[in-house]
């Protein structure tokens, strides 16, 4: 079967992770889809094609495609449910050729301004290449519709990846000859990820470790804010009931804690921080003093933390905080500083980015409260 693709997919390297296979091994020649424009869709990292008689779409023809391949396009662009229609293409050379074109269901996604594809690998490109390596080492494993509903966790995933590999490297080690990687799976897959490896590193002494075997949990970079009024000297926290706390048997699973949340792809973490409290605490935060970035867990999580402490007047708090559609329900307090460190020397606070902040905040305080 030919199919005929006006998006992300005539991105080679992309195609080649979700066909399994190099490029070098496909059957494909640029062609156009007359009658058709291709549109950013709003707020997304991908385009839509729609009717428009007066354009002439630019794709790939991509031809002589097997089960497997199809089946594994079907996965990839399973989750957007775009429909398969059967329209004909025009070659280079003026030769028409009769091929299926992914078409968004109608009236799905707002549509934005034109797409350009050159443009799309620039800003988006590395990213979606993550993406589809977890998403397609699923395949066979999980559904279409899981993968849909994991999706922007996947994406999240995608960009701190990025940001991980864009950190300064450790000048003495050799990343890729001080690693032996044997073994790698990605074991689970929903909000989070978790993945297992085998491997060996090299030793203080010189020599590489046995095989080991390791575990993470998967996550994305994160931006977490106190916020803090210094003309009254308070902060405000926010309470939520938190799953893993209960799991491992605590009686306490609702956690005081800093506003934080994940920062979405092509989103700043300073972006994030003011987003989340907005969604937590109904909150207008004034100008961020940046507290601190690192890894919150380095033994068992990939979560990369970026800390705040954000000027506010704090005069309110909210019973109702979160976002209703993710499950949060969050209620806000304002508490003097001092009382905060009450509760910290007293060992009653139990989130460490919390800790970590309120040790900034007594340091950084008369600073703040003098208008520094």
């Amino acid at each position: 079967m030919d199919l005929a693709f006006y998006g992300t997919l005539c991105f080679a390297p992309l195609l080649e992770i979700v066909l399994g296979r190099p490029a070098a091994e496909v059957d494909m020649a640029e062609v156009a889809l007359p009658g058709h424009a291709v549109l950013s869709v709003r707020d997304q990292p991908f385009p839509m094609i729609v009717a428009d008689p007066e354009a002439s779409a630019r794709g790939l023809l991509v031809r002589d495609l097997s089960e497997t391949d199809l089946a594994r396009l079907a996965y990839y662009e399973g989750g957007f449910d775009y429909d398969l229609r059967i329209c004909t293409v025009r070659r280079d050379d003026g030769t028409e050729a009769q091929a299926r074109v992914f078409f968004p269901p109608e009236g799905k996604y707002p549509a934005g301004p034109p797409w350009v594809l050159e443009d799309w690998v620039r800003d988006w490109g590395p990213m979606t290449l993550h993406a589809a390596r977890e998403v397609m080492a699923f395949f066979g494993r999980r559904s279409a519709a899981e993968i849909a509903r994991s999706f922007p966790a996947i994406r999240t995933r995608a960009a701190a990846r990025l940001a991980a590999e864009a950190r300064p490297a450790d000048p003495e080690r050799d990343f890729a000859r001080d690693v032996v990687v044997d073994r790698h799976d990605r074991a689970y897959l929903n909000y989070f990820g978790l993945d297992e490896i085998e491997l060996r590193h090299r030793r203080n002494s010189g020599g590489l470790t046995e095989r080991l075997t390791r575990a993470a949990l998967m996550q994305g970079q994160a931006a977490v804010v106190l916020p803090y009024d210094p003309v009254r000297d308070t902060v405000l926290l926010v309470e939520q009931f938190r799953a893993p706390v209960y799991m491992i048997g605590d009686p306490a699973p609702w956690i005081w804690e800093p506003v934080a949340g994940m920062v979405d792809p092509g989103e700043t973490p300073e972006q994030a921080a003011r987003r989340e409290a907005l969604e937590e605490a109904h909150l207008e935060l004034g100008r961020l003093e940046p507290a601190g970035r690192a890894y919150s867990s380095t033994g068992s999580s990939t979560e990369f933390l970026h800390l705040f402490v954000g000027l506010a007047d704090l005069t309110e708090t909210t019973e109702n905080g979160g976002v209703e559609s993710e499950g949060e329900d969050i209620r806000s307090a304002i508490v003097p500083f001092a009382d905060l460190m009450r509760r910290l020397d007293a060992f009653e606070v139990n989130d460490m980015p919390l800790v970590a902040l309120a040790n900034w905040l007594a340091r950084h305080r008369d600073r703040l409260r003098a208008g520094g």
